[in-house]
C-alpha cells in the first residue's frame, strides 16, 4: 500500500510535532541485465523468520534541538527496517520521512490533525485531505501524564495516502486496529499515572503552589515535556510501534484487491447475489437460533456464481453414466423437432418434467436447458420421488415410478419427457459407452404441440446458432448469453412501460413493434416477454419504482 503511518504529538513548548513515522519502500523493478543481480543491502539476516524481520538501519538522521517530548529516538539511534520476505517491501521507521516531499506532507497532516481537523470531543477518527497534499485518516487521543497541563497530553496517529477511495474503504479496518494500539498505550500510561499520583498527588501540589504564567511550563520539576516511553514505562515502545505500523501497512495493502469489471452487472448476476444474500441470512438466523458461531461469508465472483447456478456445484459429476455435454449435444440426441418443442416449453415458462431412472442424465439435461432462461426464471427440483406443482418448479426430475396427476398431463402448460432404458446386452452397452441413444429412448408428450415453422424470434435465432457447425460450443454459449441479454433489455423496457407507467394496450402494442416483437410469432414473443418479467431482480424493480415515485412527487405537490 502506498501510504505511511505517523505518530504525532502536541508539545506544550513547540506545538504539533511528528514523533514517529513508518513508510513502505517497494523494491525497484529489475532491468533485464539486473534480473539475476542481488538487491543492494539484502542480507541473509533480513530473511530470517517468517513475514517481517527487523534490523537497524545504517544511516542516522540528523536532528535539531528538540525537547524530550518531541523526540522519539535518541540521536545515535539509526531507526528500524522491516522486510516483507514475500514481496520484498521494506518498512522504514524514523522520526521523519526520508524524502523531503513526504516530510512536508506529513508535517501538514500532523499540524492539521492536532489543530483544526478534530472530531467532537477531540478524541476519535476523522478524514481530511486533498489531491495535492494527500488524504489523511487521523485518530486523536489523550495520554495521561501527572505533570502535564490538565493531567493529559494530546497525540494522534495519522495514515497518509494519495488514494482517497482506498483509504475510505479501509476506514473500518484502520479504526479497529488503531484503536487496539491506542487503548494499549492509554491503559499502560494510566497505570503509570495512578502509581505516580499515589506517591505524590499533583493536584494538591498545584493548588498549594504560587501560580506564575511566565514560568508555568517549567514549574513541574523542570520536565514539562516528557517522552512517551517515560509516560508508559515501555522501554521498547518505538520498536513495538514500528512492528504495529509495519503490520498495519502490510495488512491494509493486501486486504483489498482491484478487479476489472466489464460494464454494469447483468440481471443474472443481481439475482444470484440476492439469492446468495438470502441464503447467508437464513444460515445466520439458523446458527443464531442454534447458538453456534457465525459461518464466514464467501463472496464469489460473477463467473463463479453463474457456474455454480448452472451446475449446482458439480452435483451431476457425482453420478455415473453418460451425460449431456452441451445444448447442441442435447439437440442432436433429441432430434430437431423434439428439441424445438422442448425448448419452446422452456422459453414460455411451462413446466418441463423429465422422468427416468438415471438422475445424472436428467441433471445434465436440466443444466443445458437452464442456460436458455434468465436466472430469475429458473425454479428447479432436480430429482424427486413425488410430483411437485408448477408454481414450485418449472424444471422437475422424477423417478420412473412416479405418476403424473391428470390435471398436469392434460394441461397445455407442461411437457413430459420419459427417459426409457433400451434393453441391450451388457457387451453392447459397454461398447457404446457415452452414446446416449444406445442406452435410452426419449418420449416427449404434451397436449400443446406447436407448429415447427412458428415460435418466438429468440428460439429461431438459438436454433440458427446451434445448427451452425462452424461455431464451437464456447462461441454458441457466448452467443446465447448475448441473445438473453438482448431480450432482457426488451423485458426491462416493457416492464417500465406497462407495469410502472401503466400505459394502455394501444401504446404497449407500439412499444412491442419498436422492440421487434411483432410480426411472425408475435403471440409467443409477448408470452416470452411476460414470463421473463418474473426473472427481473428485486434490486432493479425497487430501483425503478423508487425513481418513478421520486419523479412523480414534485408533480403531486
Amino acid at each position: 500500500m502506498n501510504a505511511l503511518v505517523a505518530l504525532c504529538h502536541f508539545c506544550e513548548l513547540h506545538g504539533p510535532r511528528t514523533l514517529f513515522c513508518t513508510e513502505a519502500l517497494h523494491p525497484p523493478s529489475p532491468t533485464p541485465s539486473q534480473a539475476g543481480a542481488p538487491i543492494p543491502g539484502d542480507r541473509e539476516s533480513d530473511r530470517e523468520g517468517e513475514g517481517l524481520t527487523m534490523r537497524a538501519n545504517s544511516s542516522a538522521t540528523q536532528r535539531g534541538d528538540m525537547c524530550e517530548g518531541c523526540r522519539s529516538l535518541p540521536a545515535s539511534h539509526p531507526g528500524f527496517v522491516s522486510v516483507d520476505s514475500e514481496t520484498g517491501i521494506r518498512f522504514l521507521s524514523h522520526q521523519h520521512p526520508r524524502q523531503p516531499q513526504l516530510f512536508s506532507v506529513v508535517r501538514q497532516a500532523c499540524v492539521r490533525s492536532l489543530s483544526c481537523e478534530v472530531c467532537p470531543g477531540r478524541e476519535g477518527p476523522i478524514f481530511f485531505g486533498d489531491e495535492q497534499h494527500g488524504f489523511v485518516f487521523s485518530h486523536t487521543f489523550f495520554i495521561k501524564d501527572s505533570l502535564a497541563r490538565g493531567f493529559q497530553r494530546w497525540y494522534s496517529i495519522v495514515m497518509v495516502a494519495m488514494d482517497r477511495i482506498y483509504l475510505i474503504n479501509s476506514w473500518p479496518f484502520l479504526l479497529r486496529h488503531l484503536r487496539l494500539t491506542i487503548q494499549s498505550l492509554q491503559s499502560t500510561a494510566l497505570k503509570v499515572f495512578d502509581s505516580e499520583q499515589c506517591v505524590c498527588p499533583q493536584r494538591a501540589v498545584r493548588m498549594n503552589s504560587v501560580f506564575s504564567p511566565a514560568v508555568f511550563p517549567h514549574q513541574r520539576s523542570g520536565n514539562a515535556a516528557r517522552s512517551l516511553p517515560s509516560l508508559t514505562q515501555h522501554t521498547n515502545l518505538w520498536a513495538s510501534l514500528h512492528s504495529s505500523f509495519s503490520w498495519l501497512l502490510k495488512a491494509c495493502g493486501s486486504r483489498l484487491t482491484e478487479k476489472l469489471l466489464e460494464g454494469a452487472p447483468t440481471e443474472d448476476t443481481l439475482v444470484l447475489i440476492e439469492r446468495q444474500t438470502e441464503q447467508e441470512e437464513e444460515m445466520s438466523c439458523w446458527e443464531g437460533a442454534e447458538g453456534g458461531g457465525t459461518r464466514p461469508q464467501c463472496h464469489q465472483s460473477e463467473s463463479e456464481l453463474y457456474r455454480d447456478f448452472l451446475f449446482d456445484e458439480g452435483k451431476a459429476e457425482g453420478y455415473p453414466g453418460p451425460k449431456f455435454r452441451s445444448l447442441r449435444h442435447l439437440r442432436q440426441v433429441l432430434g430437431t423437432t423434439d428439441f424445438r418443442q422442448l425448448a419452446w416449453h422452456v422459453l414460455m415458462g411451462n413446466q418441463v418434467i423429465l422422468r427416468g431412472a438415471d438422475p445424472g442424465l436428467i441433471h445434465s439435461a436440466f443444466t443445458m436447458l437452464k442456460a436458455l432462461l434468465p436466472v430469475g426464471c429458473v425454479r428447479s427440483v432436480t430429482y424427486s420421488a413425488q410430483y411437485e406443482e408448477a408454481y414450485r418448479c418449472n424444471f422437475l426430475g422424477l423417478s420412473p415410478d412416479v405418476p403424473i396427476p391428470t390435471h398436469v398431463s392434460s394441461s397445455e402448460f407442461s411437457v413430459l419427457v420419459d427417459v426409457v432404458s433400451v434393453e441391450r446386452g451388457s457387451l453392447y452397452s459397454a461398447a457404446c459407452g457415452e452414446n446416449i441413444l444406445s442406452l435410452y429412448q426419449f418420449n416427449i408428450s404434451s397436449t400443446n404441440s406447436q407448429p415447427t415453422d412458428k415460435g418466438p424470434t429468440l428460439l429461431n435465432k438459438i436454433e440458427v446458432a446451434l445448427s451452425n457447425e462452424n461455431l464451437s460450443v464456447d462461441v454458441v454459449s457466448h452467443c446465447l448469453l448475448c441473445l438473453k441479454e438482448e431480450w432482457m433489455n426488451k423485458v426491462k423496457v416493457l416492464f417500465k412501460f406497462s407495469k410502472v407507467d401503466g400505459r394502455g394496450r394501444e401504446d404497449t402494442q407500439k412499444v412491442l413493434a419498436l422492440l421487434g416483437a411483432t410480426g411472425p410469432g408475435e403471440e409467443d414473443n409477448v408470452r416470452l416477454l411476460k414470463f421473463w418479467m418474473t426473472g427481473l431482480s428485486k434490486t432493479y424493480k425497487s430501483h425503478l419504482m423508487t425513481a418513478v415515485r421520486g419523479g412523480e412527487r414534485p408533480l403531486s405537490q
